[in-house]
């Protein structure tokens, strides 16, 4: 195992447009505010599926690579930021879940149910936060997930994520159901328990009128259990005033994964600065005195429902890295943080899932389908463990990942759903994350594509970006070009380590819809 660390140097490969560089990031709190054009609460309903808008906010970076001989605990003092304190407050297990949208998984059986888990374990998820709704039918499938664990044997761990934009929460027979939900778990041997009491979240709450406001809903939700509920919801108010919450035992910053500040009208210099910091998470710590904090992690975020579904239509970017560079940030200040929850594993419909496409998609699919994101998840286990564990693992296996949107981003679609709010802010790049276990060269280049994406060269490497890099985690970009697909290699003292060509994907200037979900893809080498 090698230390969670950071360089005292920063490398630069400034190459034509590319910049390679490997990132630590610095918390940096910003104003909550919404996104433009979008509305602050949006619900709905469907036979198979209960959904709901997602609030979010975001924040600014700092560009260090990682160095193997310096500890974590130096971060703060490296980077200056005295606010971070990186001393553990008490030795209390940490915990890597992923948010699983129980509306999506209409045509669950117990068997799928048990895939998933033995998925997610193999990839150093510890459990599933399961997103419950209204629907009558979604208690029968959350009953299947905690039986499913049971019988599996293994300690995989289970919590309800009350989803408060579906459920209702005005009365007190509201009230008396989601207890019940919640004492119907409490004892269960793949319930998650932390520092003693069953762990409950929840996907807003903030609305709850029962007893006058959301503070006399949620202190008699807990009263009503006696006390027994570790309570960390997700609640949409000023991460300042979380401390005068009486009803809290933590909170969970779902909003926390994306740049979510950035709109239309974010300056060139206000796009880069989020590609260098990119947390919240400091408001939260700092609401949150000796409380339990859930930290996200996300990959990705692109939704496309028209005025005549569920009028969601934008994107975050997703550039950058985000999903690697949002691990590091939160590997660097592991001490403060309790658990690390991934948005998310089946939430098909915002484009963030890192679990297999399975269930019952909420009409998603013209931007789903064939759009595999397990590479991500592949990505998760490394990262995973390195939070869990303290250090980063040894990388003895070179892996590459790369990802990319399907069209370029001014493309013209005849598209009855108007191209997403905020596609301006997002580059034609395809990404690249490389774990090499020694020092190599690697080669970006972008050969033609047939209509089917398979590649029609194996060496066309006109205008290749080529890189000599590091053992460890390295980041590369090249631009996209259309009618061609993605590709890199890994040559050490002259023959190929690793060659990977992103058959099935192609760069297509001509797209029917606006898809600005990723093509994700990935490889491992002997």
């Amino acid at each position: 195992m090698k230390p969670l660390s950071l360089s005292l140097s920063i490398l630069l490969f400034l190459v034509q447009v590319d910049v390679f560089v490997i990132t630590v990031y610095a918390a940096d709190p910003r104003i909550f505010h919404q996104p433009p054009n979008i509305p602050s609460r949006l619900r709905k309903h469907s036979l198979m599926n209960t959904k709901r808008h997602h609030h979010s906010k975001r924040d600014v970076l700092l560009n260090i690579p990682l160095d193997p001989s310096i500890s974590v605990s130096s971060v703060s003092d490296l980077l200056g930021i005295s606010e971070i304190d990186t001393a553990p407050s008490e030795s209390i297990k940490k915990y890597v879940v992923a948010h699983h949208m129980v509306g999506n998984t209409y045509p669950y059986t117990q068997d799928d149910w048990s895939r998933d888990i033995q998925l997610a374990m193999a990839n150093s998820i510890d459990g599933f936060a399961l997103n419950v709704g209204r629907d009558t039918w979604q208690m029968d499938r959350v009953q299947d997930a905690y039986n499913a664990a049971q019988s599996l044997g293994t300690p995989f761990k289970l919590f309800l994520s009350l989803d408060m934009t579906s459920l209702p929460c005005a009365a007190e027979a509201d009230m008396q159901a989601v207890q019940a939900w919640v004492s119907r778990y409490a004892q269960h041997p793949n319930q998650l328990v932390f520092k003693g009491h069953p762990l409950v979240s929840t996907f807003a709450g903030e609305a709850c009128t029962y007893g006058g406001n959301f503070v006399s809903t949620w202190t008699e939700f807990k009263r009503g259990l006696g006390g027994n509920v570790h309570f960390a919801p997700s609640l949409f108010t000023d991460p300042n005033l979380l401390n005068t919450l009486p009803f809290l035992d933590g909170a969970f910053n779902w909003n926390g994964g994306w740049p979510t500040q950035l709109g239309p009208s974010s300056t060139p210099e206000q796009i880069k600065q989020a590609e260098t910091t990119l947390s919240s998470d400091l408001s939260f710590l700092n609401g949150l005195p000796s409380k339990t904090y859930i930290a996200p992690v996300s990959p990705w975020f692109f939704t496309h429902y028209g005025p005549d579904t569920w009028n969601k239509n934008w994107i975050y970017r997703g550039d950058d890295w985000l999903f690697a560079r949002r691990w590091e940030e939160l590997i660097s200040m592991r001490d403060r943080i309790d658990i690390v929850e991934v948005i998310t594993w089946n939430d098909y419909g915002e484009s963030h899932y890192i679990g297999p496409i399975e269930g019952a998609q909420p009409n998603s699919q013209a931007w789903v389908d064939g759009f595999d994101h397990q590479g991500w998840l592949e990505m998760t286990k490394y990262y995973a463990t390195a939070f869990k564990q303290g250090s980063y693992p040894s990388i003895t296996q070179d892996k590459v990942f790369l990802w990319a949107r399907p069209h370029p981003r001014d493309a013209v679609a005849p598209d009855h759903v108007p191209r997403p709010t905020n596609a301006e802010l997002t580059d034609d790049f395809f990404w690249a994350v490389i774990f090499a276990k020694e020092p190599a060269t690697a080669i970006l280049y972008t050969p033609a594509g047939g209509n089917d994406g398979q590649a029609q060269s194996t060496m066309d490497y006109s205008g290749s970006l080529v890189v000599d890099i590091p053992a460890g985690i390295n980041k590369l970009r090249y631009p996209l070009h259309p009618g061609r697909t993605m590709a890199i290699r890994l040559e050490r003292t002259g023959s190929v380590a690793l060659d990977y060509q992103a058959d099935g994907f192609l760069f297509n200037p001509t797209p029917q819809v606006y898809n600005f979900n990723a093509w994700v893809g990935w490889k491992a080498g002997p």
